[in-house]
């Protein structure tokens, strides 16, 4: 098996990984296996900040890596908020993060066109930490921002993320459905094919 660095903590992002990737021979370890702290995610796109978690995660143990890093862009609010998604109200979590949100569209309530919105995910994939020529996939889901929260599965956006579609926000989908439509899924498959060729 041929040993890859996933830039992560998380046992479930780790999990989802190696049973994308077994069928290429790939062990998947955590970064926090190695005992490193966090990459510094200053980079101003998705695609930078991907970039700069795999590159540290090489350096720090010598091994290929794998990164992704992923947001919510909203139109009316210039893209916002982006790659600050996580800590967009500055920390407090979730709940606080899309009641912000919803504030900051409370003067499209009658303007569905207005809240059309995306989830973005770029997985990147580096050989080694000097690597000139990094795989990059690039997955994103369409939607828009509903009114008020509504469903329980899921977590940060997804209660607000309304998918056409299905009728429903992103936290109402079956688990297996939001696997099909989701950003990271579809990253996730560019990946696969990338690795294949």
């Amino acid at each position: 098996m041929k040993q890859v660095v996933l830039a992560t903590g998380n046992p479930g992002k780790v999990e989802e990984m190696q049973r994308e990737l077994q069928s290429f021979g790939f062990s998947v370890l955590p970064q926090t296996d190695f005992n490193i702290g966090e990459a510094i995610e200053d980079g101003l796109s998705f695609v930078e900040n991907a970039i700069k978690k795999a590159r540290y995660a090489c350096k720090h143990t010598g091994l290929p890596a794998i990164a992704d890093d992923s947001g919510l862009e909203v139109d009316a609010l210039n893209g916002a908020p982006g790659i600050y998604s996580a800590r967009y109200a500055d920390g407090k979590g979730d709940v606080a993060n899309y009641e912000k949100l919803l504030s900051a569209l409370a003067d499209t309530t009658n303007n569905a066109q207005a809240r059309t919105a995306r989830y973005q995910c770029v997985i990147a994939y580096m050989r080694h930490a000097e690597d000139p020529t990094p795989i990059l996939c690039h997955g994103s889901w369409e939607g828009r921002i509903a009114l008020s929260p509504k469903g329980s599965n899921g977590f940060g956006y997804d209660p607000v993320f309304y998918v056409a579609e299905h009728d429903c926000t992103a936290a109402e989908l079956e688990a297996s459905q939001k696997k099909s439509l989701s950003h990271r899924a579809k990253a996730l498959a560019l990946l696969k094919a990338e690795l294949n060729r």
